[in-house]
């Protein structure tokens, strides 16, 4: 509700733009957020059944394993069946590369430097061109060329860096400029710190990642981080949470990062005290309750949940709905910021919910006729 004050900025890396499929990446396109299916991409309605709640929980790009023909095979229908671009996670195999960018895939990832021979490259490149695919430049600590471990002795910066420009170097001296790049690590420092060197050195999209970051609560902590420092600096055009948990968890944590930066919003952002002595209902309980109730609301929006006076009122202020606990089981509403009316426990999740669906049609509906008048 409040003006965005200068402290609250973010200068974004200018680079260039590229289209994967028919969602923009980079330049002013708003940061996108990616997950990857952990299901067999041959088993097409296993996958497609993962991507359809990826879709839900907001996924903008959504990248599928592909090891072998089977897989390249059910990429076909896998692509018809999304509604979103899908990207082909190939490795070494060039005729994998191929045969994804004949069945439809926006963007292939695949590293130009370690599928063989020249001959092989231009065949990829060529495909790609013919099929309209981006391409992803995968630089991964865990996986730099050996040549580059013997120059540097183990994965450093510099490391990870001069092999996406040898990457890049290849695509380029084939004329092809429709890729974006990421150079991932585990390690955080790492990460960033390669991220920070790579955006001075080039202007394609950055593809934001801490890989192999853990399960849901430790990745969460070490994604947040490290994503989260780079796009304060205003690096990073597209981002993929890597979890040891389900994908459709990996964009609910991408958005809540982007939530936390003012960078994007999508859905209630929830506002809540960590619950103490004071707390005139059970905070912890509530506010779960709520997230998982309202997880269909894509309409940007803000809800305070606090359990007492002290800084319920001061929260509720900044907020579209705000609670605030009270006495004898009669806890204070707030709508856009003021004092509106008291709920009862028994009624009180029931209620925001239904607060929070009203509130956000009502801003659906006044979007709708803004556009119109525009149009």
């Amino acid at each position: 509700m409040s003006s965005i004050r200068p402290w609250r900025t973010i200068d974004r890396r200018l680079s260039r733009q590229i289209m994967v499929g028919n969602v923009p990446v980079g330049g002013d396109a708003p940061v996108t957020v990616q997950t990857m299916t952990n299901t067999p991409t041959a088993d097409a309605n296993a996958t497609i059944s993962q991507i359809r709640r990826c879709e839900e929980a907001g996924a903008d790009i959504i990248r599928v394993s592909c090891p072998d023909v089977e897989s390249t095979t059910a990429l076909r229908e896998i692509v018809r069946a999304a509604n979103v671009p899908i990207v082909a996670d190939i490795h070494f195999h060039y005729k994998r590369a191929l045969e994804a960018a004949d069945a439809g895939a926006a963007c292939l990832r695949i590293n130009p430097g370690n599928i063989g021979s020249a001959d092989r490259v231009r065949e990829v490149v060529t495909a790609a061109k013919a099929n309209g695919c981006a391409i992803r430049i995968g630089v991964n600590a865990g996986s730099l060329e050996k040549d580059l471990l013997e120059k540097y002795g183990e994965p450093c910066p510099e490391a990870l860096v001069e092999s996406a420009l040898d990457h890049i170097r290849i695509l380029e001296d084939h004329d092809f400029r429709n890729y974006k790049v990421a150079v991932k690590a585990s390690d955080v420092f790492l990460a960033v710190a390669a991220y920070q060197a790579l955006a001075e050195a080039v202007d394609c999209p950055l593809h934001l990642g801490i890989t192999e970051a853990g399960g849901l609560l430790g990745g969460t902590v070490k994604s947040s981080i490290g994503i989260g420092s780079l796009l304060w600096f205003g690096i990073g055009d597209t981002i993929r949470v890597s979890l040891s948990a389900e994908p459709e968890e990996e964009v609910r944590v991408g958005f809540e990062i982007l939530k936390s930066l003012g960078i994007r919003n999508r859905g209630v952002r929830v506002v809540s005290c960590p619950s103490c002595a004071r707390q005139g209902f059970d905070v912890i309980r509530t506010v779960e309750a709520l997230e998982s109730r309202l997880q269909h609301i894509r309409t940007p929006m803000s809800l305070s949940v606090l359990g007492c006076v002290v800084n319920g009122p001061g929260e509720a202020r900044e907020t579209d709905i705000g609670i605030t606990g009270g006495g004898n089981g009669k806890h204070m509403v707030y709508l856009s910021g003021v004092t509106d009316h008291h709920v009862q426990d028994a009624d009180m999740i029931d209620h925001i919910v239904r607060l929070v669906e009203a509130k956000a049609a009502e801003i659906e509906a006044a979007n709708a006729s803004a556009a119109s008048v525009a149009a």
